[in-house]
């Protein structure tokens, strides 16, 4: 699954524990940076182009990066 997949499919834990901390870091600012503009389209538009889905399963995304990175910062 490529990075940019992110935005549309949900990712498992094994694949993100693979990615180093800066991939991991960086991947993560640009799904905050997708978010954002996706929230700020849908006040105009309909930007989820018919699936509405594709906020909570960035938000989830979002979620399992910050769990992997919290998970390498206490061990």
């Amino acid at each position: 699954m490529s990075l940019k997949d992110l935005e549309k499919k949900a990712v498992g834990m094994e694949h993100l524990r693979e990615l180093k901390d800066e991939e991991l870091a960086a991947e993560l600012e640009r799904l905050r940076e997708a978010r954002f503009r996706l929230t700020f389209r849908s006040a105009t538009e309909d930007a989820t182009g018919g699936n509405p889905m594709i906020f909570r399963t960035i938000r989830r995304n979002i979620a399992r990066m910050k769990t992997v990175l919290r998970e390498r910062k206490s061990a």
